[in-house]
């Protein structure tokens, strides 16, 4: 795996069948990601009427952010998967990921269908610890991808705080 490989370092640039394999991951991850928004979202009368602390960024940044996040998801999985899945690590990361993923994708349903902030706020705490183990499953088979993870908990962070804001103002 990556991160054993005797301080080698190994930089070359991928080929065409691997930049279509990235592409598929990164592809994947935005889709899936993305789903959930279908259900609902900022745009409900419901959330409109909602008071939001003075930190909440314009609407334009959330699909930004996690447009770039997902990407960088993808290219983490990526990353992990190509380590191979005969690999006790590569599968524990893999689940991992799968996991907090399904809590990231719950999410969204959570707080603008169901209308239910505090239970929201909840699933995002448990994503916090999720995002948390899966960066730490990720650094044992692929340094480069867990790193790419930290900006994820950086807004999964914010998220988690913005989350709690909008939750105590209501």
């Amino acid at each position: 795996m990556s991160s054993a490989n005797d301080g080698v370092a190994t930089s070359r640039l991928p080929d065409g069948g691997e930049l279509l394999r990235i592409l598929g991951f990164v592809v994947l991850v935005n889709v899936v990601g993305a789903t959930p928004a279908a259900l609902g979202g900022p745009n409900s009368a419901w959330f409109q009427a909602l008071e939001k602390p003075s930190f909440y960024p314009p609407g334009w940044a959330f699909g930004v952010a996690w447009t770039i996040l997902f990407t960088l998801m993808g290219v983490a999985l990526y990353r992990v998967w190509r380590e191979g899945t005969e690999h006790r690590a590569v599968r524990v990361a893999l689940g991992a990921f799968a996991l907090q993923m399904l809590f990231n994708v719950a999410w969204t349903p959570t707080f603008f269908t169901l209308q239910r902030p505090g239970l929201a706020l909840g699933i995002i705490a448990v994503l916090w610890v999720l995002v948390v183990g899966t960066i730490a499953a990720f650094d044992r088979v692929d340094r480069p991808a867990a790193a790419l993870l930290v900006p994820y908990l950086a807004w999964v962070s914010f998220a988690t705080v913005l989350n709690y804001a909008i939750w105590s103002l209501n």
